[in-house]
């Protein structure tokens, strides 16, 4: 999820050629709602730290962990990076706007494939 609508649409042709299909929220509360629903169809999260609603991309990430302690996350912001150490979940991966889609792609490929992350 991505409060940029063009980088939005951008990341989601990306997932979509790499034969992923995407679930888009327009905010924190619907994103929770969607993790809430079934988690199972859910491989990855990928999260904007700033979203419309009351809840932020931080607090998306901990209650998708909730839900699946192992769910790979991967955190998308352009002002926010610092605060990924305290605030992020373990095991985490946070790319720094701007970044191609191919950039996400790859991340998630890795996080898949492998089961490694970054950390905050």
């Amino acid at each position: 999820m991505e409060d940029d609508v063009h980088l939005q649409t951008a990341i989601e042709a990306a997932l979509e050629d790499e034969g992923l299909q995407p679930a888009i929220a327009a905010t924190g509360e619907e994103a929770v709602t969607l993790l809430k629903s079934d988690l199972s169809d859910f491989r990855a999260l990928v999260v904007d730290i700033r979203l419309l609603g009351r809840i932020d991309g931080w607090e998306v990430a901990r209650a998708a962990r909730r839900i699946d302690p192992n769910l790979p996350v991967v955190y998308i912001t352009g002002a926010a990076a610092e605060r990924w150490e305290t605030q992020g979940v373990p095991s985490s991966v946070l790319l720094k706007k701007p970044f191609a889609p191919a950039d996400l792609v790859t991340v998630i490929r890795q996080l898949l494939d492998n089961g490694s992350s970054g950390e905050p």
